[in-house]
């Protein structure tokens, strides 16, 4: 642990907002020394437009498990003077530490434990990306190219409460909807304008209905956008669309949807822009590798190990997309992504450890 606690305070140190190239290429850089100091060899990296990637091949053969992480965070540049590392009766906060440089760093202790055990990773990949947070736009190629054909992808998001694994995530599908109406004074003839604010308030009644609760699919308007004075009827409006979906077949019921949406005035147009995101990650491709897991946890001695399914997604839903087995939630157990809160609690981490050491070694065995 003291060995963990030290390579965590340098990974949450090394600030890697995802929109900032610089930091995401330095951030690399260490992952891919601290990587290198467990595994034997560093990372090739991997830049695609703005993202930086690092990835571990081990062996010329197919691939047996692919190990999937990220390095990116939400948090911009000068957060750590805010909500500096610190490890404080069993909790580490930092930006990042749930979110998941902890996830990275099990990656790299299990895989050293494993090496040390069997002399050898052939069949190994590790891939850590680094653009999750803005959508995997950059990496879901390398991902899925990693991962197609292979035993088991593993992925190290944060885990339950209880040291759950995610066994299911929800499809993500984002869309923008903008309205193009006609400018006109307010005051003087408004019965010239053609009004984007009526016209997409209007699409939003219609939105809402999209959306089916017993299904799991939820269709929801969220930043909207219209106007520049007051006294003008607005040209323009936007409207942002983030849906969700237990199967595929709502996530193009959905799109269907939303493409067929008329404009109200007949004089107003509709731009819909977007598309589906991430696939679902449906049970189905996670049982298998669930129980494997399980059975391994009880071996060990570990707490029984529990599942949980998501609304969020990650890479699990691209490698569970292609179809290969995917066992997500294998990072730190903890809470607060994405919040001030964010941490990470030590008493799991070397059971983490253990498990993902043993499950990979399971599967390079069979």
């Amino acid at each position: 642990m003291d060995r963990f606690l030290r390579e965590f305070e340098e990974l949450i140190e090394c600030e890697s907002p995802s929109a900032d190239p610089d930091a995401v290429a330095r951030s690399a850089r260490l992952v891919s020394k601290i990587g290198a100091s467990h595994l034997g060899s560093a990372a090739r990296l991997i830049r695609i437009d703005k993202a930086t990637h690092a990835l571990w091949r081990f062996g010329s053969g197919p691939r047996e498990v692919v190990l999937i992480g990220h390095h990116d965070t939400v948090w911009p540049l000068g957060t750590i003077r805010r909500l500096p590392f610190s490890f404080i009766d069993g909790i580490i906060r930092g930006p990042g530490a749930d979110d998941m440089k902890g996830g990275d760093l099990i990656i790299f202790h299990a895989l050293g434990q494993l090496l040390a055990r069997r002399g050898s990773l052939d069949g190994v990949s590790v891939l850590i990306t680094g653009d999750e947070e803005l959508g995997s736009i950059t990496s879901r190629s390398l991902i899925e190219e990693e991962a197609r054909g292979a035993k088991a992808a593993l992925v190290f998001e944060s885990g339950g409460t209880d040291g759950a694994v995610k066994i299911a995530r929800k499809g993500v599908a984002i869309y923008e909807l903008e309205v193009r109406g006609r400018a006109s004074h307010a005051g003087v003839e408004p019965e010239k304008g053609i009004n984007a604010t009526a016209e997409v308030s209007a699409q939003v009644l219609d939105i809402l209905t999209i959306g089916d609760r017993s299904a799991g699919t939820s269709v929801v308007p969220t930043v909207m956008s219209s106007g520049t004075t007051t006294n003008t009827v607005p040209a323009a409006a936007k409207v942002g669309i983030d849906s969700r979906a237990v199967q595929i077949e709502e996530q193009r019921r959905v799109d269907a949807a939303l493409r067929m949406l008329k404009p109200k005035h007949p004089g107003a147009k509709l731009l819909l822009r977007g598309g589906i995101n991430r696939p679902p990650f449906e049970t189905k491709h996670s049982m298998n590798l669930y129980a494997r897991a399980q059975r391994i946890a009880g071996r060990l001695g570990h707490p029984p190990l529990r599942s949980i399914a998501v609304g969020g997604g990650s890479d699990g839903n691209f490698t569970a997309g292609i179809g290969v087995p995917t066992l997500d939630g294998l990072g730190t157990i903890g809470g607060g992504s994405h919040a001030d809160s964010e941490h990470a609690v030590a008493a799991w981490i070397p059971r983490r450890v253990e498990l993902v050491r043993d499950l990979v070694g399971s599967l390079l065995d069979d």
